[in-house]
């Protein structure tokens, strides 16, 4: 038995699974294509929202930078306008510092999280406030200085015042005393007292205490010297002392009284002193006193001279002779 096979059916049925097959290629190329299209869609969106994260991020930082800049300039002014702070202020100062570089850390890192930048600008809001608390400061302590500063000038005005005041008042009193002084020594020379009437006696002592006045050397045992004190109104009331010099014949002073200092003579030596009690305006009664030699008088010429207050005010001369056999 002859086997014949039928060619009719294999062929249609051959060409239906190239078909099926195109189409499953074609599905899958489609499904492929859109997973690829779908693939890239996702993928752009993504970089678009890091692009927008990161183009978010540089904008915040701009805006921090900005505003850190600003804000830094602000506190190099204020700094630099005052150089010497001291106590609190310059506290103060130190922490305005370390805060702008806690922020500039933060800024100059390339990959800054939101949270630092946050940070930097919650810590940016605290620098602009302490600046503006430093700044409030330093013009209260400017205006406290232009006070201080205006109180010192008029301080500065009366001192110079007060010094001007003194120097004429220092200068009145300089004329003050100076006249003062000048009028002392007017009254001074005024009440020096005047000796006058001046008498000088030689006298001769007899047996029994008889006094006979005589002119001879020889006969002479003391010599007596009798003034009259003139009335001085200004001169006022006490003791007032003179003094008087004797020079003999020769000379000499007979300085057996010591020393004593006169106005124009400088220091002389004396023979007597004579205190009288004296009573301003009122006459005194003639002073006397008597003057015994050491030893012998000799022939000559002796001179008395009589000071007050340091003046001389009155001189007068004793001559003694030689006598005769019988004188």
């Amino acid at each position: 038995m002859t086997y014949t096979a039928n060619t009719s059916n294999q062929a249609p049925q051959s060409k239906d699974n190239r078909k099926l097959i195109y189409g499953i290629l074609i599905t899958a190329l489609v499904l492929t294509w859109g997973y690829i299209f779908y693939d890239k869609s996702k993928t752009k969106e993504i970089v678009t929202t890091l692009e927008t994260k990161i183009s978010n991020v540089d904008s915040a930082r701009n805006a921090i930078q900005a505003e850190f800049t600003l804000v830094s300039a602000k506190a190099d002014s204020l700094t630099q306008t005052n150089l010497q702070l001291h106590g609190s202020l310059a506290e103060k100062s130190t922490e305005i510092q370390q805060l702008k570089g806690n922020i500039g850390t933060i800024l100059r890192k390339k990959n800054a999280t939101a949270a630092e930048l946050a940070d930097a600008k919650n810590m940016i809001n605290d620098l602009n406030g302490k600046i503006n608390g430093l700044f409030v400061e330093i013009e209260k302590l400017k205006g406290e200085n232009q006070q201080l500063t205006s109180s010192n000038q008029q301080l500065s005005t009366e001192k110079t015042q007060l010094t001007s005041d003194k120097q004429n008042l220092e200068q009145n009193l300089n004329k003050t005393n100076t006249e003062k002084q000048q009028l002392a020594e007017k009254v001074d020379v005024a009440s020096t007292l005047q000796a006058s009437h001046i008498a000088i006696l030689a006298i001769d002592l007899k047996n029994g205490g008889k006094e006979k006045e005589t002119t001879t050397a020889k006969r002479a045992d003391f010599l007596r010297v009798i003034f009259t004190v003139e009335v001085n109104r200004v001169t006022p009331t006490g003791s007032k002392d003179f003094f008087v010099v004797i020079t003999g014949p020769d000379g000499k002073v007979f300085n057996e009284g010591g020393n004593f200092s006169t106005r124009e003579d400088g220091e002389r030596g004396y023979t007597n002193k004579v205190s009288v009690p004296y009573e301003q305006g009122k006459p005194l009664p003639p002073v006397s006193f008597n003057w015994k030699k050491s030893d012998k008088y000799v022939e000559g010429n002796y001179k008395i001279e009589i000071y007050n207050n340091g003046f001389k005010i009155g001189e007068s001369v004793k001559t003694l002779k030689k006598g005769g056999l019988f004188s």
